[in-house]
């Protein structure tokens, strides 16, 4: 049968999934022109038929090859909302009866295919249902830009124990609340048990003479970090990853449903699986357990060391106000708090990451998205979305290590508490007082474990606007300006107590990273950054 000039065939309506009736549609040519002899021109190739819908007046940009592609192949993969309709615009041969009637078949064809796949999931034969895709599509990368290989390696950490699949539901499932309040919850929890055990303010004399305090919520690397800084931390990574899996992914890649994109994330999140355990295994092991150990307990039991005292420590010379044993408790816990607290902490890097390189990668396969206003536009708000979030993450992460480091300076000087500590450093930069040298002499431990977690945030930041920012023209100052904010903050952090007069620059830092924290775009309209060649 033909219409306009080309070879109709009427939707067969016999229940076939996509791929059953792609493939017979394709073997007949349905929608090909006649021949010059009068007869049908031959069965569709990809080449021919992503021309065919290219050349279809309302839809300018065209399908990529490689999706095409996709639909000639052995695989589980399907077709677009967007493609159908233009797919039975080729079957319709351009009549609108026609086309109703494919677009229809098309649909429900799309449909089936999904179900299918459904049902081999939830039957536990995903490993088996992939062969056929690994041995004729050796050689290509899927949508996600991901191999066949990489899937495996993926399905395999899965089997293993899946704990980076678990740390990023974490994220992304349920409330974005659910997880900032957490962490929230349990810092107000030990606020309220070191309020019942009388450690929550408390000072001791220290050889030197100097009264000190060193109550648990005097602490600016417990009060500050817990309280704020990390909730905000986890809850700025949970909306991003929350909105790339949902909205951004999908968007970036109209070519693939949901359910694709979602396996393409998880195999995305599953190939840093490495990463995620052994951040655990540090996290845990060393800076919770053997941190604890080593800084409190056996100082406690043993009754010396060569550590500041703080609150953790405070029943050894003040153990009228908490005994060892209840001071061995409640460190104990607060430890662990800490180190799953941390844990998160870095698990929000590695995810931050991710998404990065994963828009990285995607807009590096697109070969058309620099042609279409729409897609350009789409990476755009994107990038930036993504851009501003590690920037604000990148803030905080260095806000906290600010803090560690902070409170470990102030534990070593001859400051009363934190507050008249740093205003007397202050006032001393404008009086010429040098008090630099006049300290005690302990291990510190919170230096190192600060120094990483502002080396970790500096790098995912950095890592990010090399991909994201790398072709960006010189006239894109967001990046620039945002970098400049990173560094004072940075500088702030390695200069703390290494001067008279560091608090100034410390207090200005805090205000340029919280003020950015508000507004990330650093004053700049949406119209001005709409101009720049960025994400």
């Amino acid at each position: 049968m033909f219409l306009n000039g080309k070879l109709f065939l009427p939707p067969p309506q016999d229940g076939s999934d996509f791929k059953e009736l792609f493939k017979r549609l394709a073997a007949a040519g349905a929608g090909r022109p006649l021949g010059s002899d009068g007869f049908p021109a031959g069965p569709w190739t990809p080449e021919l038929l992503a021309e065919a819908i290219s050349r279809i007046e309302p839809n300018g940009i065209g399908v990529d090859l490689r999706t095409v592609q996709l639909w000639f192949q052995e695989n589980d993969k399907g077709i677009s909302a967007a493609n159908i309709r233009w797919l039975a615009r080729v079957c319709g041969c351009d009549d609108p009866g026609a086309t109703s009637q494919w677009q229809i078949e098309l649909s429900a064809a799309q449909s089936k295919l999904t179900a299918k796949r459904r049902e081999l999931k939830n039957a536990g034969a995903g490993v088996a249902g992939s062969v056929p895709e690994l041995s004729t599509s050796a050689s290509l990368v899927d949508q996600s830009g991901h191999s066949p290989e990489q899937d495996t390696d993926a399905k395999g950490a899965a089997r293993r124990f899946g704990l980076a699949q678990r740390s990023e539901a974490l994220f992304s499932r349920g409330s974005p609340l659910n997880l900032p309040a957490s962490v929230f919850a349990g810092f107000t929890a030990l606020g309220f048990l070191s309020y019942i055990l009388g450690i929550h303010s408390v000072t001791h004399a220290r050889a030197d003479g100097v009264l000190k305090q060193v109550g648990f919520l005097w602490t600016a690397n417990w009060t500050f970090v817990f309280m704020a800084f990390l909730p905000l931390f986890v809850a700025v990574v949970a909306e991003l990853v929350t909105f790339w899996k949902q909205e951004g992914r999908v968007t970036l890649l109209p070519e693939v449903d949901r359910l694709e994109s979602d396996d393409g994330w998880a195999r995305n999140v599953e190939s840093s699986a490495y990463s995620y355990w052994a951040v655990f295994l540090i996290c845990v092991l060393f800076a919770g357990l053997l941190q604890w150990v080593g800084v409190c307990l056996v100082p406690l039991l043993e009754g010396g060391g060569n550590y500041a005292i703080d609150w953790g420590k405070i029943a050894i010379v003040r153990p009228e106000v908490i005994s060892v044993p209840v001071a061995v408790a409640f460190t104990g816990f607060a430890y662990l708090y800490m180190c799953l607290c941390f844990y998160l902490f870095f698990v929000g890097f590695i995810l931050l990451y991710t998404v990065a390189h994963d828009l990285w990668k995607i807009r590096r396969d697109s070969k058309h998205w620099s042609e279409s206003v729409q897609q350009h536009d789409a990476f755009h708000k994107v990038g930036h979305r993504v851009m501003h979030a590690i920037f604000r993450c990148t803030i905080l992460g260095l806000l906290i290590a600010i803090a560690m480091k902070l409170q470990s300076a102030y534990l070593l000087s001859r400051g009363e508490d934190i507050v008249a500590w740093l205003a007397g450093d202050a006032s001393s930069a404008f009086y010429g007082h040098d008090n630099v040298d006049a300290r005690m002499s302990y291990r510190s431990p919170t230096h190192y474990s600060s120094f990483l977690v502002a080396l970790s945030a500096c790098f995912v930041f950095v890592d990010a606007s090399v991909r994201l920012g790398g072709r960006s023209s010189p006239r894109y100052t967001g990046y620039w300006a945002m970098s400049a904010v990173v560094a004072m903050l940075f500088a702030a952090y390695v200069l703390t107590d290494a001067f008279t007069g560091f608090s100034i620059l410390l207090g200005l830092a805090a205000l340029l990273g919280i003020f950015s924290l508000f507004d990330p775009r650093l004053g700049r309209s949406n119209v001005a950054e709409s101009d720049q060649s960025v994400p």
